[in-house]
């Protein structure tokens, strides 16, 4: 979400960490794409005032930045961004699990393998990541692709889910395993 890149937003880095992060998942979303590997998307959408957000909201007032109507809730410009087809899950906390469709909506496209990336990886990366594991999944965070505030956070959380929850994989590992399915025609990796 924009609300990571600009400046103007408390979520921001203003360090360029998340742009980095950012340039990195569009490369990745592209691949996928190229390969046939479907591609989902959450966002976080409040409703105004925090209603919807319940301690969270309490917690994290900055949350704010997500409210509908807030330029800063929309997919950043120079993407990644869905595209016609694609789904979009809302989600109200950091978890892209939690009150949300995914686990059917991936089950239901034969999906056990998912990649994860955004932000922030101490966040809804990992909140993600610990449920996709709870719900059965085999998740692949991608760490290029994902990005924190400070650079000790994004590392300490990674060298965590890898330890336990995910496979903490590179872009570069990620673009060689959908450029090789590309190759192949009729196969997904899921």
């Amino acid at each position: 979400m924009r609300a990571h890149l600009g400046p103007e937003s408390p979520l921001s880095d203003k360090g360029g960490r998340f742009e980095s992060a950012r340039a990195s998942a569009a490369r990745v979303v592209d691949a996928a794409r190229t390969a046939g590997v479907p591609v989902l998307f959450t966002q976080v959408v409040l409703q105004p005032g925090l209603a919807d957000a319940g301690f969270f909201a309490k917690k994290v007032p900055s949350l704010k930045v997500f409210e509908v109507g807030n330029p800063l809730a929309d997919f950043p410009e120079a993407g990644p961004a869905p595209v016609p087809g694609e789904v979009v899950v809302a989600k109200q906390y950091a978890s892209s699990f939690f009150g949300t469709s995914l686990a059917s909506t991936l089950r239901s496209m034969g999906i056990d393998t998912p990649y994860l990336l955004g932000f922030s990886t101490s966040g809804c990366v990992r909140a993600t990541a610990l449920d996709a594991l709870q719900h059965g999944f085999r998740p692949q965070v991608v760490a290029d692709a994902s990005g924190d505030r400070e650079p000790a956070t994004h590392e300490q959380n990674l060298f965590d889910l890898n330890a336990t929850y995910a496979d903490v994989v590179t872009e570069a590992e990620v673009l060689t395993r959908f450029s090789a399915l590309g190759a192949r025609p009729g196969e997904k990796e899921n």
